[in-house]
């Protein structure tokens, strides 16, 4: 359950990122960006990046394990993104969002539930395969 839920989440991150990105382009394609490459630059970034995000949710709504780690990883940098936005940018309202979804999703990803459903396949090794 725990497994899904953080996928869930971390599709629902995914999805953002990817809509960050088309609207960037939408902004260069229409004029309203000050540098067509910096337009570009970003929405190209965004869309790679929270693309594997959106490919590691639904891996893991999927029941996939490798999506864990890509999740993982995206939501602790997430956590300097929500600290600046609380502190630097004055975006107190965006800040606590998104500090409330990546801790959210941090606590999903590390729950008993997830470690167990994490570690399944590993139970019926043999112990001198699991030593590396």
């Amino acid at each position: 359950m725990t497994v899904r839920l953080a996928g869930g989440l971390v599709s629902l991150e995914g999805l953002a990122g990817v809509v960050t990105a088309i609207v960037l382009i939408v902004r260069v394609l229409t004029g309203h960006d000050q540098s067509e490459a910096s337009g570009v630059g970003t929405a190209i970034w965004f869309g790679v990046l929270f693309g594997g995000v959106l490919a590691a949710g639904i891996g893991l709504l999927r029941g996939k394990r490798w999506g864990r780690a890509i999740a993982v990883i995206a939501n602790v940098l997430l956590l300097p993104v929500a600290w600046s936005l609380l502190t630097d940018s004055h975006q107190p309202l965006w800040g606590s969002l998104l500090g409330l979804v990546a801790v959210g999703g941090l606590a999903l990803l590390f729950a008993p539930a997830t470690s167990r459903f994490m570690a399944q396949d590993y139970a019926d090794m043999p112990d001198d395969q699991t030593r590396y």
